[in-house]
């Protein structure tokens, strides 16, 4: 019966690979939409900012509590592509 569906179904094959092709560019482009490396570097940068005095310890406390709520959203999202790529 393997055989049979094959032929049979062979004429969908140019049609599942561009849909496995489609999927892949979309997961690379995801991936590096939800990259957490940027959040950290602006985490690094804003440490540099305190500790040169450019801003106070509130604005710190703020910007911080941002960026790592976003940082812990990225990699819950990279968790899930991950996943749904079967890398995880």
């Amino acid at each position: 019966m393997g055989l049979i569906t094959q032929i049979l179904t062979s004429p969908l094959a140019p049609v599942r690979g561009t849909w496995w092709v489609l999927d892949q560019v979309v997961l690379t482009a995801e991936r590096q939409y939800y990259d957490p490396a940027p959040v950290m570097q602006e985490l690094r940068e804003l440490e540099q900012d305190l500790l040169d005095g450019r801003i106070d310890e509130a604005e710190f406390d703020r910007r911080e509590d941002e960026l790592l709520d976003r940082l812990e959203w990225l990699e819950a999202r990279q968790r899930e592509l991950d996943a749904r790529s079967g890398q995880g």
